[in-house]
């Protein structure tokens, strides 16, 4: 029969709209035969952009993940900044993976040095403390915001003529070779920004399906000897 588990891609925050867009965005991983499912937190925030915030949604996403266990084949956190990625891994033994890791380890195998298009200034700081931890600064050109709240990703037309103007500062100025875009609600804008700038873009949810789907086939687990 095979193993009839799900990726459950886990959205930290509230907005219906910013889980249509994650899954959109891994659609075409369906075809590697494991059905993935994007599940919203009604309990949280309609976006996540401060450490408050983030941190307040992890005890919400430990909960959600532990109500889909028995059906999950692993997990995604869907949060730019990767709000309880190490508690979830304490949780469980199935593979989970958080999108911001996910997309920085992509990046370095697109490109030399790499650049963030993060929503807004003070996610910056948040961004630098997870790459120091990961001991990857000396590869970031450079981390700039283009001033827009979760909710005012929407506006489709101005959130990519400024992804599109920061993604070209981090390009000209910063030597970036290769962009990620620091926010899951920016998923829908990795296409049009490749084209407009001639570099390869890095859409975090799709880096951490990507990861997961090969670690689920493969029975690379956090605690050997559990599933």
């Amino acid at each position: 029969m095979g193993d009839k588990r799900y990726l459950y891609v886990l959205n930290p925050n509230s907005s219906e709209s910013v889980t249509l867009g994650i899954q959109d965005a891994v659609r075409p991983l369906e075809g590697f035969g494991r059905r993935i499912i994007c599940m919203g937190n009604s309990q949280g925030p309609k976006g996540i952009e401060t450490q408050a915030q983030a941190d307040l949604t992890i005890p919400q996403t430990l909960k959600l993940a532990a109500q889909v266990e028995d059906s999950a084949a692993g997990f995604v956190i869907a949060c730019f900044g990767d709000p309880g990625l190490h508690a979830l891994r304490d949780q469980t033994a199935k593979p989970v993976l958080g999108i911001q890791e996910s997309a920085v380890m992509t990046a370095m195998t697109l490109g030399q040095r790499f650049g963030i298009i993060a929503i807004l200034p003070g996610s910056i700081p948040r961004h630098l403390r997870s790459l120091g931890a990961m001991g990857v600064l000396d590869r970031l050109a450079g981390d700039r915001a283009i001033g827009l709240h979760v909710n005012e990703l929407n506006d489709a037309g101005r959130t990519l003529e400024r992804m599109t103007e920061v993604g070209r500062q981090l390009r000209d100025e910063d030597g970036a070779d290769v962009l990620i875009m620091g926010c899951a609600g920016m998923a829908r804008f990795r296409f049009p920004l490749e084209k407009a700038l001639g570099i390869p873009v890095v859409e975090p949810c799709q880096a951490a399906v990507a990861m997961a789907l090969p670690r689920i086939a493969l029975k690379q687990f956090h605690k050997v000897g559990e599933s």
